[in-house]
């Protein structure tokens, strides 16, 4: 056998501790190797190490942290190298390609000058024309556009952004991808695209590829080879195809059985709960839309740079939202599917009156929201709340779990301080947060992603709304962690008598959890209908395609 690529011979690596703290192993004594062009999956839940290895490969671990162990490359010890051989071992050997992209891009830089800056660092021989060609290039292997060449992060989809972030590693031909949840802000289209191109691109550059991930069906799909964290441990190690097949140890079982209990359809077509319980049935028509959206559109202009002017061209015009007409009835879940960039979220902002529409309607229990004042739409909010896809980024890291979820009530007026904290109590005990004394004084750093996400929906029922706007609440957890939330929120649903508009560009997620199903593509909705019949019989080439992309994993 050749030389490994990569390889990590009894690692162990701890954060740095507060004085008194008893040392915790992050990871705990992992070994495995990586030829070149090989395709190893590390799964697992949030917490369990995975993230970790893959900073301490790039060696981007906090400073006093302790390590223990070997990180090889080809041979050479990544833990030995200078600080001018890790600048130029970064990039050049191996590339990171990060979950969060939006905390990796400079909001002040173009997405070219991203693309530039990126290549001169690394190939300095290169002309400026030259870097552009080689960076347009790039860009579009993940389908961005030239045209997207002079704008800036804020103005591309989270989705968009992740595929900026693929491209920049890409550029300098690394040797090894550790790509850290490369594709959870993706749709199912994109992501496969991306994959496809990442792994295509291993086969023909011989370049080694670790991905991250808790998506399971994903990693059965586009890697060779698979290991299992636990708790710091590596678990299991072997092929996809075995592991997948027989699981061998018990943590790997329970992840498969979570992730098969999403994609899970009963033999007539109807879906189950963790409690064998059919779904309930869809809601008939006959009551009045708790939300109606007619003709809504969300237009932005860009206008051309001073360049752009002397050579009179012309503002372009996005359609985010292009004529939406939709009716959501009291206590169904209508899930809203699509690729990033399409308008899924921008629907959502302005159906909230976050972002006011060009033009078109929101009624909500019957007033129309765009004619409210700001006082009005914000007094309108108590009965609409929204739940993020990022729960880290919606929690404010300097108040408690108890503050955070306290505030709303504050903000509406709805109780005194004694009365809040009972209040509060009162919602961690529903979303499992127990013992709810506990939580109350912890901080969201305290708490893994699944816990602050619990605290999100927590805060976002706290003033006992009668419609929850969920974007992509799970995409970030890991399996088992996603099936506890989902059905969370499905117990809640039935207590609260809420109803849930969930924005997801997981397909399977939206079969799992919904009564209809609503595809969007390029700011319209395409196809609308139940969610049996969208997926046994589609009528749209686009949610064809949707459903051909979506990853599935074969039972053993």
């Amino acid at each position: 056998m050749s030389e490994a690529l990569f390889s990590i011979e009894n690692l162990r690596v701890a954060y740095p501790q507060r004085s008194g703290e008893e040392l915790v192993w992050a990871v705990d004594d992992v070994s495995f190797s990586l030829q070149p062009g090989e395709r190893m999956g590390l799964v697992g839940e949030s917490g369990c190490g995975k993230s970790t290895i893959g900073r301490a490969v790039m060696r981007l671990l906090p400073l006093n942290s302790r390590i223990e162990g070997g990180v090889n490359f080809q041979g050479q010890s990544v833990l030995d190298l200078t600080p001018l051989q890790l600048r130029k071992f970064r990039g050049e050997a191996i590339a990171l390609i990060f979950q969060d992209p939006m905390t990796r891009l400079n909001p002040l830089m173009t997405i070219g000058n991203h693309c530039i800056e990126t290549l001169q660092a690394h190939s300095p021989e290169l002309s400026k024309q030259e870097a552009k060609s080689k960076a347009i290039a790039t860009l579009a292997k993940v389908k961005i556009p030239e045209t997207r060449w002079n704008q800036y992060p804020h103005e591309f989809s989270g989705g968009m952004r992740q595929r900026v972030a693929i491209a920049l590693a890409l550029l300098i031909n690394p040797k090894l991808i550790v790509a850290d949840e490369p594709t959870t802000s993706l749709d199912v289209t994109v992501s496969a695209q991306i994959l496809q191109e990442l792994t295509r691109l291993c086969a023909e550059e011989n370049m080694g590829l670790l991905l991250i991930s808790h998506d399971l069906a994903m990693v059965a799909e586009y890697c060779d080879r698979l290991g299992v964290m636990y708790k710091g441990k590596m678990v299991e190690n072997g092929t996809a195809k075995s592991i997948f097949g027989h699981p061998q140890h018990e943590y790997t079982r329970s992840l498969l059985k979570a992730a098969l209990h999403i994609q899970s359809v009963e033999d007539n077509g109807e879906l189950v709960i963790a409690n064998g319980e059919k779904k309930q049935s869809p809601i008939p028509n006959s009551q009045p839309p708790i939300l109606r959206i007619t003709e809504l559109k969300q237009h932005y202009t860009i206008e051309p740079n001073f360049i752009e002017r002397l050579f009179k061209a012309k503002e372009q015009t996005i359609k985010a939202v292009d004529g939406i007409n939709l009716e959501l009835y009291p206590g169904e879940i209508l899930g809203l599917v699509g690729e990033s960039g399409c308008g899924k979220s921008t629907l959502s902002r302005t159906i909230l009156q976050l972002i006011r529409p060009t033009a078109g309607k929101v009624e909500f229990l019957g007033q129309d929201l765009t004619s409210l004042s700001p006082q009005e739409i914000r007094s309108s909010r108590r009965q609409i709340q929204m739940v993020f896809q990022d729960p880290h980024a919606c929690l404010n890291p300097a108040m408690t779990v108890g503050q955070s979820i306290a505030d709303p009530l504050f903000i509406h007026n709805l109780a005194n301080t004694t009365q809040a904290k009972e209040q509060v109590l009162w919602m961690l005990e529903k979303v499992g947060l127990t013992p709810p004394e506990d939580y109350y004084q912890r901080y969201p750093s305290d708490l893994s992603g699944g816990q602050q996400q619990r605290v999100a929906i927590a805060r976002a029922l706290i003033t006992h709304p009668k419609l929850l706007i969920c974007d992509e609440p799970v995409s970030m957890l890991d399996a088992s962690v996603q099936t506890q939330v989902l059905d969370l929120m499905l117990e809640l649903k039935a207590e609260f008598e809420l109803t849930y508009l969930f924005i997801t560009h997981d397909l399977w997620l939206a079969r799992f959890l919904c009564d209809r199903i609503a595809v969007m593509n390029g700011g319209k909705i395409v196809e609308l209908g139940q969610t049996k019949e969208i997926f046994t019989n589609p009528q749209h080439p686009y949610t064809k395609t949707l459903l051909a992309a979506a990853p599935l994993l074969a039972r053993a």
